[in-house]
């Protein structure tokens, strides 16, 4: 089994590394494009996110200037190697823990086979942004919760600083594990000793330029809200899809378009609150870290994807964090929102690469294919939703059979906030 795996692993990267270079709609052109030439402007001597602002945070210059390890000629094919060899790692712990694990062994290799079939449907942006080495170190940091506290807060906190929606995973794992002291500790010296590195090196409040760079963008075409405009300038309304050249992405404008898109940021801020407020409510009735935990990681990462103004198809590799969660720790009880995500991923390939150039020329079949997408985003985070209230009456008769990572967690209650 392991020697099929690896087969079916290297063949899957190989193939996304292949599409992504050389489809033409250059589902890698942000590597190429645009991440290769801030490695040489920062090589060059301005530094982004030290000298001058920056829309990332400073990490995600990390595996960037990574992939220049076969020259910049090469530098998508050295980006891939570095996916893969990140990947590879992740992969790598699923498996050999499934041998050792005979409890979740099973369900280990269920969630390694899941993980690459998802890459597959989502296609070569899954692995052509920076989001992927994000979701490596979600993936690993939710699975070290029960064993190594400390160790999966470092690496959700170096995972902020890379992109900023693994913050929200902190906040999950605060919440719902009884070990929470631990990591809080550990996520907060990192996040902070990130910090104090980059003003060492003269950052200054570059450092935190990240949060600023982007408040200013529209709506871009693939957002759930976006679905209204895109109808509207489909029925021909005085509403329009252009290209921003600052931001390098097609949005949507038209009337009140500027309205939402200010209204998006703190709607978000309120989903993701709410959602916090209602896992507090879930832990303090006794219930299980097994059970909230995986419903929690998902309603957030949902509630993220819902009330983004941006929506870039990438978002969707988000979703293997929480639901490789919840396959190893719940099993069967995942399976919805497995094969949801599976139907997601293909939709999103469809829309970007394959067939990008329908959705901005507001073809209908298209613009039908984007709005399902988007439901079914807006439904998976309702669906989490319910799941995590509903994990109050079922912790018991799960903790009970779902065993796994959070071993000692388990049997009784994660105790009081």
């Amino acid at each position: 089994m392991p020697v099929v795996l690896w087969v079916a692993f290297l063949a899957t990267h190989l193939w996304l590394g292949y599409d992504g270079l050389n489809h033409p709609n250059l589902p890698f052109g942000d590597v190429t494009n645009v991440y290769r030439p801030w490695v040489e402007q920062s090589l060059s001597g301005f530094r982004l996110g030290i000298d001058g602002p920056w829309v990332y945070p400073i990490l995600a210059f990390i595996p960037m200037l990574a992939a220049m390890v076969l020259g910049a000629a090469n530098y998508g094919i050295g980006w891939m190697l570095m996916v893969t060899l990140a990947d590879a790692a992740v992969f790598a712990y699923l498996i050999v823990r499934a041998r050792s694990d005979a409890e979740t062994g099973t369900r280990r290799i269920v969630a390694a086979w899941w993980w690459l079939a998802l890459l597959l449907l989502i296609g070569p942006v899954a692995v052509g942004r920076i989001d992927i080495f994000t979701v490596d170190l979600v993936i690993v940091g939710l699975l070290l919760v029960r064993t190594r506290p400390a160790l999966a807060g470092v690496l959700l906190a170096l995972a902020t600083w890379v992109k900023v929606w693994p913050a929200a995973m902190v906040a999950a794992v605060v919440i719902a594990v009884r070990r929470r002291v631990r990591v809080a500790v550990a996520a907060a010296i990192t996040l902070v000793g990130v910090a104090a590195g980059a003003l060492a090196f003269g950052a200054g409040m570059n450092v935190f330029s990240f949060v600023t760079e982007q408040t200013g963008r529209g709506l871009q075409v693939e957002a759930p809200v976006s679905s209204i405009w895109m109808w509207m300038a489909y029925a021909g309304a005085e509403t329009r899809v252009g290209y921003d050249l600052d931001i390098l992405t097609f949005q949507v404008s038209g009337p009140g378009s500027e309205f939402a898109s200010w209204l998006m940021t703190p709607l978000l801020v309120v989903a993701v609150a709410l959602v916090l407020v209602l896992a507090v409510i879930v832990v303090r009735r006794g219930t299980s870290s097994v059970v909230v935990l995986p419903w929690l990681a998902l309603a957030l990462v949902t509630a993220l994807m819902t009330f983004n103004k941006v929506g870039s198809p990438q978002f969707m590799v988000w979703l293997s964090a929480p639901i490789i969660l919840g396959i190893v720790t719940q099993g069967r009880r995942f399976f919805a929102p497995a094969m949801v995500a599976f139907v997601m991923g293909a939709l999103t390939q469809i829309i970007y690469p394959i067939a990008y150039d329908d959705v901005i020329g507001l073809d209908p079949v298209m613009l039908t294919v984007l709005s399902l997408r988007n439901l079914l985003t807006v439904s998976l985070f309702v669906f989490s939703l319910v799941m995590l209230w509903q994990s109050r009456e079922t912790s018991r008769e799960v903790a009970q059979d779902a065993g796994g990572v959070f071993g000692r967690t388990v049997g009784g209650p994660v105790g009081r906030l």
